[in-house]
């Protein structure tokens, strides 16, 4: 399954990625620009944030309300589809997922 970070500049890092795993440690382990994974992805930190492209915002579903009070304090500013990747675990359904990552 794939999934695709699309950077600020506007270039796309496209990797595989195994069901169960976060975006977050995805793109952690493969040293992905702008997602920092500070905490491990105990939702603690909030340096994975990323926007679900509208087109995967249904099947990624809506955060919780841990998961709004931390986007409250990223350092890009929150948009519409703002999302944890921690919290984003890869199942069938998401493959092909694209995510931005937001300019800080």
């Amino acid at each position: 399954m794939q999934a695709t970070w699309i950077q600020p500049d506007g270039r796309g890092v496209t990797l595989d990625v195994a069901e169960g795993t976060s975006l977050m440690q995805a793109a952690v382990a493969h040293g992905v620009a702008g997602i920092v994974g500070e905490c491990g992805g105990s939702m603690s930190c909030a340096t994975c944030h990323v926007v679900v492209d509208p087109a995967w915002s249904d099947l990624t579903g809506e955060p919780g309300a841990f998961e709004e009070d931390m986007l409250d304090i990223t350092e890009a500013d929150r948009q519409p589809g703002s999302r944890l990747s921690c919290q984003i675990r890869m199942r069938a359904e998401l493959d092909g997922i694209v995510v931005l990552v937001p300019r800080p």
